[in-house]
């Protein structure tokens, strides 16, 4: 534990110096980042307001507190591996790093959390310039708050996992841009990020309680929106725990799949 303790460290200071070094990138991924909640919410306050002011339980103001939170929840739960790993197996990069006495895996940790370190904060001074643009409403109970960091530290592990369980689909097909963008179209439209989950169909909200993605985006977004009572909010955190063990159990299995037939392409 010790050693990996000193490996995090070392891996937090190389990555946030990478970050510095590439600042115009990290700009032009925040603002990324930034752009497709607020083009949701103008579509979303349009739609409020050329239909009496509300959508379903959605005032306008609802709306505007919704895509902002989820903005930052986004923000905190987002990884970038299911792009990245294509490339170190067909470059053959991977090979360095199955040479290091430790999992690849932890250095990726590593780097997302160094990035988040960095941008997290650029991220809240736009979502609170956001809550006086658009009267966004945010009260939720005193428990939500506290049960909010721990739900949304478990999306982020869940979703990093997942994905990074995903990704090694490049072990087997060097092109794995298809079941990449089948996996993001999926996430868009379960997860929450284009529209609350309760203003879409009701097969839609069935499927999206079934797989993992409402867990990851909409559930800890409408818990900071005192929208989920504490029996809801139980039931949300078992999901997550329950799709933790499950991608984790997932990756290992693959992973030692994977190792087996890696061959690197570009090597």
């Amino acid at each position: 534990m010790k050693h990996l303790i000193q490996l995090y460290v070392q891996q937090f200071k190389t990555t946030l110096a990478m970050m510095f070094q590439y600042r115009a990138s990290l700009v032009i991924w925040t603002i990324g980042q930034v752009l497709e909640p607020l083009v949701y919410l103008i579509v979303w306050l349009v739609v409020a307001k050329s239909s009496g002011g509300s959508v379903g339980s959605y005032t306008t103001t609802d709306f505007a507190a919704y895509f902002i939170v989820l903005m930052l929840v986004n923000q905190v739960t987002y990884t970038w591996i299911m792009y990245e790993f294509e490339h170190r197996v067909r470059e053959g990069v991977l090979s360095v790093a199955l040479l290091k006495p430790v999992h690849p895996i932890h250095s990726d940790i590593a780097d997302n959390i160094s990035s988040k370190i960095i941008t997290l904060p650029i991220m809240i001074t736009i979502a609170i310039i956001f809550v006086f643009a658009f009267h966004a409403s945010v009260a939720p109970p005193l428990w939500a708050i506290l049960v909010f960091i721990p739900v949304l530290l478990l999306a982020f592990s869940v979703r990093f996992v997942l994905e990074w369980t995903l990704a090694q689909a490049a072990f087997w097909t060097t092109r794995v841009g298809a079941i990449n963008q089948s996996y993001f179209v999926a996430f868009l439209f379960l997860s929450g990020q284009i529209a609350p989950l309760t203003l879409l169909p009701h097969p839609v909200q069935i499927l999206s309680l079934l797989l993992p993605f409402r867990w990851l985006i909409s559930f800890p977004v409408e818990l900071l929106l005192g929208r989920l009572t504490m029996v809801e909010t139980l039931i949300g955190l078992g999901a997550q725990f329950g799709w933790l063990i499950v991608s984790i159990i997932l990756l290992r299995i693959v992973w030692r799949a994977g190792v087996k037939v890696y061959t690197a392409v570009g090597a």
